[in-house]
């Protein structure tokens, strides 16, 4: 499978790891590349740049593949050090960043100087213009289908992401309820030149979280999702779970973001995915949870996405033949 994409960053498939946090670690993201697409690690997990550097070190000796370090650039209670965690990158001569949270502007500069290739993750279409002005390789578009910060637009991925494409003139990437070879065909319908995904890779068995996690979300559905913190302007979806519910009424009292934090702050969910207390924090997670059977190794995964790919390929064909013939 060769797009843009593929060109672009090095890779067999045009197949990318979400950055994660808490998830996106060296073991995930070295699998997602030994397979062929581009694994991401995710910075902000690592908290310093001395413990991103060891990530890195432990990456680069799994895999020799190219992969991403994701920069996130939400406002936070605690300064994220991220010219300091791009510092880490150059010295380690890694090649790829995944920007995301808000515009990038203030870092282009140093990012291009150094010869960067930047992916930048946006919730529609004026937000990627912005972003191909500013000088970004590739913009990662995500519907409202998306685990985590999908923004506060309630556009799914089957409008935003021809949309973001028609606007745009670089390579766009889908997110946002993808999770199987059909959906990857359906991306690169719409113009999309790869997809990355998330939920999905969350349940392999390389990602980093606790079994009780992964088998939740082989017995979930596309329902067992919700959209909360709006009321303070970051809205995200995550697991429907003790919580989430909790945090949904609170809202709809009301609640200020006083009230809120000691629910939705970020580090409780490793009680999630290291201790598999599944009421144990908010965790992010998408819809395309409704499209995961099984737990799977990330080579195997891989195998039968392409696999997938090629049948919905064939059924094209055979249903433009027939067209043909009428």
């Amino acid at each position: 499978m060769k797009t843009r994409i593929t060109e672009l960053l090095g890779i067999e498939y045009p197949i990318i790891c979400g950055g994660m946090f808490q998830v996106g670690r060296a073991e995930l993201a070295a699998a997602v590349s030994e397979a062929g697409g581009l694994g991401v690690i995710t910075s902000k997990t690592q908290v310093t740049p001395e413990g991103l550097r060891s990530e890195i070190q432990k990456i680069k000796a799994l895999t020799k593949k190219p992969f991403a370090v994701n920069l996130n650039l939400f406002p936070s209670q605690t300064a994220t050090p991220n010219e300091e965690f791009i510092k880490v990158l150059i010295e380690e001569d890694v090649k790829i960043v995944e920007t995301s949270g808000r515009s990038p502007k203030e870092l282009m500069p140093l990012l291009k100087a150094n010869g960067f290739k930047v992916l930048h993750k946006v919730a529609g279409a004026k937000y990627a213009v912005s972003a191909e002005k500013l000088g970004v390789d590739a913009v990662i578009v995500v519907g409202n289908e998306t685990g985590g910060h999908p923004g506060m637009s309630d556009v799914g991925s089957l409008v935003m992401l021809p949309r973001v494409v028609d606007s745009v003139s670089i390579p766009v990437i889908a997110g946002g309820g993808y999770a199987d070879g059909r959906g990857l065909v359906s991306a690169l319908a719409f113009g999309a030149e790869a997809v990355v995904m998330g939920t999905r890779f969350m349940a392999t068995d390389e990602a980093p979280i606790h079994d009780n996690v992964k088998q939740w979300m082989v017995e979930a559905d596309e329902n067992n999702t919700i959209v909360v913190q709006r009321n303070i302007g970051s809205p995200s979806r995550v697991a429907l779970n003790a919580v989430s519910k909790e945090v949904d009424r609170l809202e709809q009292e009301g609640a200020t973001i006083e009230q809120l934090l000691p629910l939705i702050t970020g580090q409780r969910a490793k009680n999630v995915y290291f201790e598999g207390d599944l009421d144990g924090g908010i965790w992010s997670c998408g819809q395309s949870v409704g499209l995961i059977k099984e737990v799977l190794p990330i080579k195997e995964l891989f195998k039968q996405i392409t696999d997938e790919a090629n049948q919905s390929l064939e059924f094209i064909r055979k249903s433009l033949s027939s067209l043909s013939n009428v």
